[in-house]
């Protein structure tokens, strides 16, 4: 009998090992993939801050967490799941749910960039005037959410090609732990922006001249800040989702569009030199960016004017 419980401990020895050496392995491939996700993630942070833009202040972080929540249901309930069952059955089709998901982000941005050159909106904006405070808010984090499923998705799509797990819960551990890190990061970095206003007003009121200043600039910053990342996040949609139709139109055997973004990315890096890097990147994200202003005005004009959609967002 001790003998045997010495082997049980052995081998049970043998299992906590291995348990640790899986969590460090995924732990590991975790941070590798979660770090191709930064410029989806700089994408997400900029469009979001929109949705609760003109909303009264008090509802401004439940927005915020309604909005947090949905986006964690996304990736975990909808998106994880989905996922796994793609990679383990059918591959082939990830690309292709990819490029719908980067068609909507065309049409979204795309349709925000009509709207500002005098083209007719579609669907409430903040701009309105709101008549049902609570109908309109529960508008605005539907809209935020579904557009928060397509960069999630595009997240979760990064995350699993750059995962070099062979099993399928260890994959699926390490996208929960992006998912939720991604989550976390972004929300969190939202509720900071549209409540840095309020910090300033409270700062202004504080006896230190030093707190005082601070607290106007804030006050001030803020609007700007705000219309700023309405801009980032419209050229967002546009560069992320021209960049996934780029990509995956390569992918299925169309390389038209692929060799036209690579071919002048490698052109402009071959002749700026040290700048060569940032250079041809910024060449590959411009056109990626036209590609999907161009995308998301077709997908637009059939939407409106062929089949009469108005829009909900």
């Amino acid at each position: 009998m001790p003998s045997g419980l010495v082997a049980l401990f052995d081998d049970v020895a043998v299992i906590a090992r291995a348990a640790a050496a899986s969590v460090d392995d995924i732990a590991a491939a975790a941070g590798r993939a979660g770090s191709k996700t930064a410029g989806v993630v700089i994408d997400d942070a900029a469009v979001t801050p929109s949705y609760v833009t003109g909303l009264s202040p008090a509802r401004e972080l439940p927005i915020i967490w309604a909005i947090t929540k949905g986006s964690l249901f996304n990736k975990l309930i909808i998106l994880l799941p989905g996922a796994i069952l793609l990679s383990e059955f059918l591959p082939w089709l990830i690309i292709w749910i990819l490029m719908l998901g980067g068609a909507f982000l065309c049409y979204e941005g795309a349709e925000k960039v009509m709207e500002k050159l005098g083209g007719a909106k579609h669907g409430k904006t903040v701009e309105d005037e709101i008549t049902d405070p609570a109908a309109f808010e529960k508008q605005r984090i539907a809209g935020a959410v579904r557009t928060d499923l397509i960069l999630s998705a595009e997240i979760m799509a990064i995350t699993l090609s750059e995962l070099d797990l062979a099993v399928w819960w260890e994959r699926a551990a390490a996208l929960a732990i992006v998912a939720v890190a991604v989550t976390v990061v972004v929300y969190g970095a939202v509720a900071i922006i549209v409540k840095m206003d309020d910090v300033g007003l409270a700062l202004t009121k504080k006896d230190s001249s030093t707190a005082q200043n601070f607290g106007h600039f804030l006050v001030n910053a803020v609007p700007k800040l705000l219309i700023a990342l309405s801009f980032i996040g419209t050229i967002a949609m546009l560069w992320v989702g021209g960049g996934i139709i780029v990509h995956g139109t390569h992918e299925v055997g169309f390389d038209l569009l692929y060799d036209i973004a690579h071919g002048a990315e490698y052109w402009i890096a071959g002749v700026t030199g040290a700048l060569s890097g940032v250079a041809g990147w910024f060449t590959y994200a411009a056109i990626s960016g036209v590609i999907g202003l161009a995308l998301g005005a077709v997908i637009a004009f059939v939407l409106h004017k062929v089949i009469g959609y108005e829009g909900a967002h």
